[in-house]
């Protein structure tokens, strides 16, 4: 196994009479030997430019890529020793499901048994033994989409590559082997990146994720670290479900003692957050000057209700049977809040709301970059 290197990598696509594509921006990015990593973001972030990138099906246009101690950037893809997972599952038709399976075993001239075995082994954690005597045009997509998929983990490769692995299948299915391909790759110690839209997909296989953005990484951290210490404003938005809740707002200074002053859509004064004490925060005080533009974030399960010194009108209150999700109208700004108990009373009704200064985020106003999560001030 090794571990994987992308040093300043950029992918430009040059079609002529059309101007210049920039599908991937000076990405620098380190991957573990062994450690699982999810390319996460929206169609045409650059995650699948990137993931061929480094398969070598696409050129780089500038930038270095390291596996292990080579450098594989300038390699032909039979060269690189990667297995991938295509979207497009890429079988063989005239082969039944299981040589397709083996397929790269039995070119490197595994004994046959071996290979059998381990066709075996991974079929059945894809539940894929039933087709295993079909052939690809016989089965359905989900099928086919396993099938590539056991064919790229069943190899022996330095990096495995798997690109959108189970956006085919029903979403039960797709819960039970989220965990299952966790352990195989796990146990296995195989280095790992994949690409998908789904968040929770992501944090159920990545041990870290990268957040891609119109070509740009805009985050490189462990699920906790996206979700508690967002690195600015787009990611705060993205990750999450809900979304953070997010507001622009301003830093004042009155009577009442410094304060975020939260503004609604129409730009209107909705609600106040106190700042803590300066000696239980000196860092924010420091940074923190009034008249300074700032988005105020807070987490949806973060949000107290039914305490706090805010009040609002309830707008929703919608009950999917293991939490309870709220909107709520303060001042003009709507706060989704979720809990994990069923919440009494419908729509139109008032309720306390307490927003914890230890679950407060406060992102810079012109570039977006995170200043404070809760009383720390963010990293660099």
């Amino acid at each position: 196994m090794a571990g994987l290197e992308l040093d300043n990598v950029t992918k430009i696509y040059r079609m002529r009479g059309k101007e210049p594509v920039l599908a991937v921006d000076r990405l620098d990015m380190a991957v573990g030997d062994g450690e699982i990593v999810g390319l996460l973001g929206s169609s045409g972030c650059g995650k699948t430019s990137t993931l061929r990138m480094i398969a070598g099906f696409e050129d780089a246009t500038a930038g270095t890529i390291r596996l292990g101690e080579r450098a594989i950037d300038r390699l032909p893809p039979a060269r690189r020793n990667i297995a991938m997972a295509f979207e497009g599952y890429a079988l063989y038709p005239p082969l039944r499901v299981r040589e397709n399976i083996g397929f790269a075993l039995l070119r490197g001239r595994h004994p046959r048994g071996e290979v059998e075995r381990r066709v075996g082994q991974v079929a059945e954690m894809l539940e894929i033994t039933d087709i295993l005597d079909r052939y690809p045009p016989t089965i359905s997509s989900g099928q086919q989409q396993r099938t590539s998929l056991a064919r790229a983990l069943i190899r022996d490769a330095d990096l495995h590559l798997l690109d959108e692995p189970m956006s085919q299948l029903e979403p039960q299915l797709r819960a039970i082997l989220r965990a299952r391909i966790k352990d195989w790759l796990t146990g296995r110690r195989m280095t790992t990146v994949f690409v998908t839209h789904d968040q929770t997909e992501a944090v159920a296989l990545a041990d870290r994720i990268a957040v891609m953005e119109q070509g740009v990484l805009q985050q490189f951290g462990t699920p906790a670290e996206l979700r508690d210490r967002p690195a600015n404003l787009f990611v705060a938005g993205f990750i999450g479900e809900p979304p953070m809740n997010l507001y622009p707002a301003e830093i004042v200074a009155d009577g009442g003692g410094p304060a975020i002053a939260v503004q609604s859509a129409a730009g209107a004064a909705a609600f106040r957050v106190p700042l803590p004490p300066a000696d239980a925060a000196p860092a924010l005080h420091e940074r923190l000057t009034p008249g300074q533009q700032v988005h105020f974030g807070i987490r949806p399960h973060k949000v107290r209700l039914g305490t706090g010194d805010l009040s609002g009108t309830v707008l929703s209150n919608r009950w999917l049977g293991d939490q309870s999700h709220i909107g709520i109208d303060i001042g003009g700004c709507l706060l989704t809040a979720v809990t994990p108990d069923p919440v009494p009373g419908g729509a139109d009704g008032t309720i306390a709301v307490d927003l914890p200064a230890a679950a407060i985020n406060l992102f810079d106003a012109e570039d977006g970059r995170a200043l404070f999560h809760g009383l720390q001030e963010a990293g660099p």
